[in-house]
């Protein structure tokens, strides 16, 4: 893989009224595509034009970075890798302008990827970090949804709303996050009732008080964002591989890239 593009990115940034609207296109364009784009091993156009957008806190990529991710299956998954478990939450958050019923939207819909989900759950406690939203009002919200059949029919999904809301002290919903723990619906791989445990016995200021951790922020210079990436560093592709990998598997440098789009290249 070729250099993170700093230069392209700076003139970008210093053009940006007159590259935003190509960006929205680019989105556009490549969720009407988005089948295509597993075929175009190199593109990343849909990346760059999402993290620009959420960096230029541009309304109008909202509706168009939701839509992308709502296509049905894990196809969104794939086509931007760790972009989703990393970075879609704050993605989402800087684009919506405090105005969270898409991300809701998103993450109530049962067809779309399941860390896709995670992600707009995720979301929504980045605009209570931002004071965007109170924690109150997305506390209550997750307790509707730990009520819904919706946390009954994934015990992954039911997780993620207990880990979402374990990030903003979740002393108010804590019997109904118990009785989902009673009740088996929540997938204990990825937390269990201990660890909300720990996380009240914290207390509430210094929980509250990891919010202002840069995972809970917007996007703020998408260079220093992307350009530490490993698929961009030299050394880390030509690394040795010692064990056969997958021209379709995770790449074993860790960058969250496909192997054939990263040291396989």
């Amino acid at each position: 893989m070729a250099p993170f593009p700093v230069e392209h990115y700076k003139e970008a940034i210093a053009s940006k009224e007159q590259i935003t609207p190509i960006l929205l296109k680019i989105l556009e364009e490549g969720t009407a595509k988005i089948q295509e784009l597993l075929e175009q091993e190199d593109y990343m156009a849909h990346i760059y034009a999402m993290f620009l957008l959420a960096q230029f806190r541009e309304k109008r990529a909202y509706p168009l970075i939701v839509n992308f991710f709502s296509t049905p299956g894990d196809i969104s998954l794939k086509v931007t890798g760790d972009v989703v478990t990393e970075y879609l939450r704050r993605i989402l958050a800087s684009v919506c302008d405090g105005d969270d019923s898409l991300i809701k939207q998103l993450a109530e819909n049962e067809s779309a990827d399941e860390f896709v989900r995670s992600a707009a759950l995720a979301a929504l406690v980045c605009l209570v970090a931002t004071g965007e939203k109170s924690r109150e009002e997305i506390l209550d919200y997750y307790k509707a949804l730990l009520q819904s059949e919706l946390s009954k029919q994934s015990a992954f999904f039911c997780a993620e709303i207990v880990s979402a809301a374990t990030d903003l002290y979740p002393e108010e919903i804590y019997s109904e996050i118990k009785e989902a723990f009673e009740k088996d619906l929540v997938d204990e791989t990825i937390l269990d009732l201990k660890f909300v445990d720990q996380k009240l016995a914290q207390g509430k200021e210094k929980v509250l008080a990891e919010l202002e951790d840069k995972r809970y922020g917007p996007i703020g210079d998408t260079i220093k964002e992307m350009e530490w990436w490993a698929g961009f560093r030299e050394p880390l592709q030509k690394q040795v591989v010692k064990k056969k990998v997958g021209r379709n598997e995770p790449c074993p440098c860790g960058s969250g890239r496909k192997y054939k789009k990263c040291c396989g290249a």
